[in-house]
């Protein structure tokens, strides 16, 4: 039996294929290239290039295959992009999950794994977030994550397909042999675009907004290494292979770091100072995102390796400075 790794081209993706097949899974991966790189996939991977909205791949895929399960991370995930082109995001996430789940009652596929988001939940409540708490996304792109989310409850109640629904927060960092990476064009994740200043791509980093309701008056995130955001991926799975109801998790390290703090903490790993210039609040940017991961823990029996945010950067650091060694 294979699984299935929709998007598994992608930035957590790609690391979530390597650690399938580490665990020695049968991995079969179905990415439309979009904004993933072929090159990034492991070898030991069965890659078919293709767009889950076509039915006819996914029908190929499901006869060519024996496939135990799925895990799907083939969505679009810009917020700001989303707010201006929201019409894109339902159509190729909410739609996207319509076909997957159709070819899945199909061929009596019955386990699906969620990439979600702290997107879900817009501007919360309370500090830290729990899973119970109201979901209002500010943004299409949260909102068509929502969207998916309640696709594959009605899909469970209805056809008995299980689903984790995994609501991770900032994904940050790379693989620790610099073979995996973070890369996005455009790039709009806040550790390469830092980086990019002491790699000598950019001048500086621009602050989206500093005058938030927060102590230095920037964007407050809690930020997951996307090597844990792998183990939990794993555990999930194993979690449905045992019989686990369908349920959704926060995936954190239950601390945050502003936008000035990240910057901070690259010039320490860089040895350099970074130049910040200060912009306009991005539209549908909540001012903090921090989260509680106990129930996964409990549950799943998961727990974050990466804690200091300076070795979390230090990753991404090591991947994105190969080029200045070459």
């Amino acid at each position: 039996m294979s699984i299935l790794i929709c998007g598994g081209a992608g930035y957590i993706g790609s690391h979530n294929v390597a650690n399938f097949i580490g665990k020695g899974e049968s991995v079969v991966v179905v990415d439309n290239l979009q904004n993933g790189h072929k090159e990034f996939l492991h070898p030991a991977a069965k890659f078919y290039e293709g767009d889950i909205r076509d039915a006819k791949i996914l029908d190929k895929i499901f006869t060519e295959n024996k496939i135990d399960a799925v895990i799907h991370f083939a969505a679009d995930a810009l917020v700001g992009e989303s707010m201006v082109n929201p019409l894109k995001y339902f159509n190729n996430n909410v739609y996207g999950m319509q076909i997957l789940l159709e070819a899945m009652v199909r061929h009596g596929v019955d386990k699906i794994i969620f990439s979600s988001t702290a997107a879900t939940y817009g501007e919360p409540e309370r500090v830290p977030i729990f899973e119970d708490d109201k979901t209002l996304p500010t943004n299409p792109y949260g909102e068509s994550k929502l969207m998916m989310e309640k696709m594959m409850k009605w899909v469970n109640v209805a056809h008995g397909i299980r689903y984790i629904s995994l609501r991770y927060f900032n994904a940050a960092g790379d693989s620790l042999d610099g073979t995996i990476g973070e890369e996005h064009d455009p790039e709009t994740h806040l550790i390469p675009l830092i980086l990019r200043v002491p790699l000598g791509k950019s001048d500086h980093i621009t602050i989206f907004g500093d005058d938030y309701p927060t102590p230095d008056g920037t964007c407050i995130r809690d930020y997951i290494h996307v090597l844990d955001l792998a183990d939990a991926h794993y555990l999930a799975l194993k979690y449905l292979r045992e019989g686990g109801e369908s349920n959704i998790f926060n995936l954190c390290n239950g601390k945050g770091f502003s936008v000035k703090e990240m910057i901070v903490a690259a010039e320490k790993v860089t040895g350099q100072k970074i130049k910040t210039v200060i912009g306009k609040r991005r539209a549908g940017d909540p001012a903090i995102l921090i989260a509680s991961s106990e129930k996964a823990k409990k549950i799943l029996g998961w727990s974050p390796k990466f804690t200091d945010i300076e070795e979390i950067i230090r990753t991404a650091w090591n991947y994105h400075a190969k080029e200045l060694r070459i």
